[in-house]
């Protein structure tokens, strides 16, 4: 069967955006990406969108949004995975693509967490959870994490201090990056310092809420893809080799293990064996860090680093520049930005820019296979997928 490459993509800052609407940062995003590959109009639009029937009171998003785009008529519809929805966005275009039911797809991601405010919000992220068993008993986001973050310290002897050392870093990344929502840098200290959500979590370990849109456009064929990248100048193919998609439970207390994320493991391996790649082959990977925590257990998840170790590497300098992999240089979630249905698309097209070398931010050294991970809940949802570049 012939293969899916990626042609074109398209970001929006991530922000709060008050006076612009979904509809609105969903077009500056898809225009890029026609943009970007040269003229390519999809044939179908899949969106990944968490909160738009809570906070946007809006059901029917894709078909408004492909309305506002001027492509009515085109099959659109909308997917939801908490956190993942833009990795299951992926999930289910490349399977359009892949399948031939369509030549040319848009996978979108858009979110408007600035249509609520932080309580309302905050209430919305949490339906991520286990509604009768978790939400009922107020439960938030953050405190699962931080029930997550507690226990990680106990284990391995390690203290807020050290994992603030994510925060620092991802920081500096986002400090290269135009498209991040808090492009700016700060000291160990600042971290240690922010004020406490939901002890050991602190403001500074978490990501912040904003308004964003991300849309890649995947074509089946190389030849395709080939005539598209000639056309534009481009002598490099970025394919989406492999991608895996797995659920655990959506409460936490009905997990044998709580510092493991098994979705991401499962994920991982059917991503990887797809394209046809070890876990060691990959030279850069964005992972999903909602907060501190959350990177490091992804890492270990993954197979980067072995179980509780991830903290004292990361301390010591690996997966910086010029490591195997390189890691999150976007500055993440955790400064990029966690517009959250649209992150598993920014996720993607900043692999596909690092690997064609046009990332605008803190660039990557030369990669050639990249990774994506996104998850939804805490580990529930979990979607990696597999990018390599061909010249």
């Amino acid at each position: 069967m012939d293969r899916v490459f990626v042609v074109g993509v398209g970001l929006t800052k991530i922000d709060r955006f008050y006076e612009r609407s979904a509809k609105d940062l969903f077009n500056e995003a898809l225009f890029k990406a026609i943009e970007d590959s040269g003229g390519v109009k999809p044939e179908a639009l899949v969106v990944g969108n968490m909160t738009s029937s809570v906070l946007m009171e809006q059901d029917s998003l894709a078909a408004l949004l492909a309305d506002h785009a001027g492509l009515k008529g085109i099959p659109a519809f909308k997917v939801e995975a908490a956190c993942g929805s833009g990795g299951a966005a992926i999930y289910a275009g490349y399977s359009l693509v892949k399948s031939g039911l369509v030549e040319t797809v848009a996978v979108a991601g858009v979110e408007k967490l600035s249509e609520g405010g932080t309580s309302e919000v905050t209430r919305a992220l949490a339906q991520a959870a286990d509604a009768e068993y978790e939400v009922y008993y107020g439960v938030t986001f953050t405190g699962l994490n931080a029930l997550l973050a507690r226990l990680y310290m106990s284990k391995f002897g390690y203290t807020r201090r050290d994992l603030a050392h994510w925060s620092v870093r991802m920081h500096e990344y986002a400090s290269y990056n135009p498209y991040a929502q808090l492009p700016r840098k700060v000291t160990l200290e600042a971290v240690l310092d922010s004020p406490i959500i939901a002890e050991p979590i602190s403001l500074y370990d978490s990501a912040p809420m904003g308004d964003g849109a991300a849309v890649a456009i995947l074509v089946r064929g190389e030849d395709r893809a080939r005539e598209i990248a000639s056309r534009m100048g481009r002598d490099v193919l970025v394919e989406l080799a492999g991608l895996g998609f797995s659920t655990d439970t959506v409460d936490i207390g009905s997990r044998e293990d709580l510092l493991s994320l098994p979705s991401t493991r499962k994920a991982t391996i059917e991503a990887c064996r797809m394209a046809g790649v070890e876990i060691k082959d990959i030279d850069y990977v964005e992972v999903h860090d909602a907060f501190t925590i959350t990177g490091f257990v992804s890492l270990e998840s993954m197979g980067f680093a072995e179980k509780g170790k991830s903290v004292k590497e990361w301390i010591d300098g690996r997966f910086g520049k010029g490591d195997k992999p390189e890691v999150n240089f976007s500055g993440g979630l955790k400064a990029r930005g966690h517009p959250v249905g649209a992150t598993g698309i920014y996720q993607f097209v900043e692999a596909t820019m690092q690997l064609r070398g046009d990332f605008p931010g803190f660039k990557a050294s030369d990669p050639v296979i990249a990774a994506t991970h996104n998850i939804g809940g805490v580990g529930t949802f979990s979607i990696v997928t597999v990018l390599k570049r061909y010249k």
